[in-house]
């Protein structure tokens, strides 16, 4: 989950400003002076938080005040915890119709999401459904006819639920994107339009990213009015507490040696390995086990009940090494995570922000990995001018 109270100091001075206006957003610099009710504050410290970060400083009261909104932000600092806090404030606790729905690229995601609220809300008793694909529709509908005051779904499983009646919209006031530009970018479109098209004339978006490129923010243009946007300089993305190394390796099929050369010398805590395909995670996993080294895998092949095994494993610490596919790149949050290995570099500049994020989290110290075989040097290249970072080698332990 995201959230620690022990580095929200780090992002207080940085300069958020609101584009449209160019002007900078009034900063609140503690969760009272936002005016929060005291069971969201109880929630919030139990949680662990003891000051907002940059991103709540700026975004939790504008979104409280009804403001449609457009917020990116580093990974690790905060936004879920961002929203989660604004639409607290804003439920009709004593009613049990859903007020708020968000929508994430994945199941994990969506589940996470899910947890954020219910331990933010909890001395709220709030009401929140995880309603994602891949599990039985019927307990998505038993669920819902109980009433939840939140719902946290992918898009598809949402769309599905109110088309059949059973998830009610009259009295939503709030809509959030997370990992926007994910959704916005690929085949998750159509659906969230489908939603939205659900939804009343009023309701309020809230459209939230570590990475928002221009033609998703041109997008936002058909479901939001006139925006407060909060945006991050590229510059200023580069996720300065992850140290970013390189692992020069000329051809492919040198990648598997280098990997477990690599792992017998240095110390890692927890550690996600990225590749490009379903197949190379599964040959990268077989090789791995044979090899002698404890992995676990997923992609969005592996079926939702070992999903959440997997998941609760690495989340507990059972499982120290994953390898994944991108379905692992965005949102999710395990503070533990110590390394992020690219064994596939990932095919455009804006994921790999994304993947290297689930190191790192809020402000905590992480390593990320790239190796580099002769045809990615271009790609690497690029990323390093598209962040303004310098990648070096990875230096040798025995020397």
């Amino acid at each position: 989950m995201e959230g620690s109270s022990e580095t929200a100091a780090q992002f207080e001075d940085v300069s958020l400003k609101d584009i449209k206006t160019n002007e900078k957003v009034k900063i609140y610099p503690t969760f009272e002076s936002m005016g929060l009710k005291k069971e969201i504050l109880q929630g919030i410290y139990a949680y662990g938080f003891r000051k907002p970060s940059a991103i709540q400083q700026h975004c939790i009261v504008p979104l409280i005040g009804g403001y449609d909104l457009i917020a990116q932000a580093q990974s690790g600092t905060g936004k879920t915890a961002t929203y989660s806090i604004a639409l607290l404030q804003v439920l009709r606790s004593r009613s049990r119709e859903t007020q708020a729905i968000i929508l994430s690229p994945t199941r994990e995601l969506a589940s996470q999401i899910q947890k954020v609220v219910q331990s933010l809300g909890d001395f709220m008793s709030v009401q929140c459904h995880a309603c994602i694909g891949g599990t039985n529709s019927a307990h998505d509908i038993k669920k819902l006819q109980l009433g939840q005051q939140v719902v946290s779904g992918t898009p598809g499983r949402v769309l599905d639920m109110i088309k059949r009646t059973k998830l009610k919209t009259k009295a939503i006031k709030l809509l959030i994107l997370d990992e926007a530009d994910e959704m916005l970018q690929h085949g998750f479109k159509k659906q969230i339009y489908g939603v939205y098209r659900y939804l009343p004339a009023e309701v309020q978006v809230a459209v939230v990213s570590a990475t928002l490129p221009e033609e998703v923010l041109e997008m936002t243009s058909n479901f939001m009015a006139d925006p407060v946007k909060i945006l991050v300089p590229r510059d200023e993305l580069s996720l300065e507490g992850i140290q970013q190394y390189t692992v020069p390796v000329e051809k492919e099929h040198w990648k598997f040696d280098a990997l477990c050369d690599m792992y017998d010398k240095i110390l890692v805590k927890q550690a996600i390995i990225f590749c490009n395909s379903r197949k190379k995670v599964d040959w990268l996993t077989k090789n791995m086990r044979e090899a002698g080294f404890s992995v676990s895998c997923m992609h969005s092949e592996v079926k939702q009940k070992e999903r959440d095994a997997i998941m609760k494993e690495f989340r507990s610490g059972v499982s120290r090494v994953l390898i994944t596919t991108d379905i692992w790149a965005r949102g999710i949050d395990v503070q533990q995570v110590s390394h992020v290995i690219n064994y596939d570099l990932p095919s455009n500049k804006e994921q790999y922000l994304h993947r290297i994020g689930r190191s790192g989290r809020f402000g905590r110290q992480g390593v990320a990995i790239n190796f580099v075989c002769s045809e990615d040097k271009p790609l690497i290249r690029a990323i390093e001018k598209h962040y303004s970072i310098k990648l070096k080698d990875l230096p040798d332990p025995d020397r």
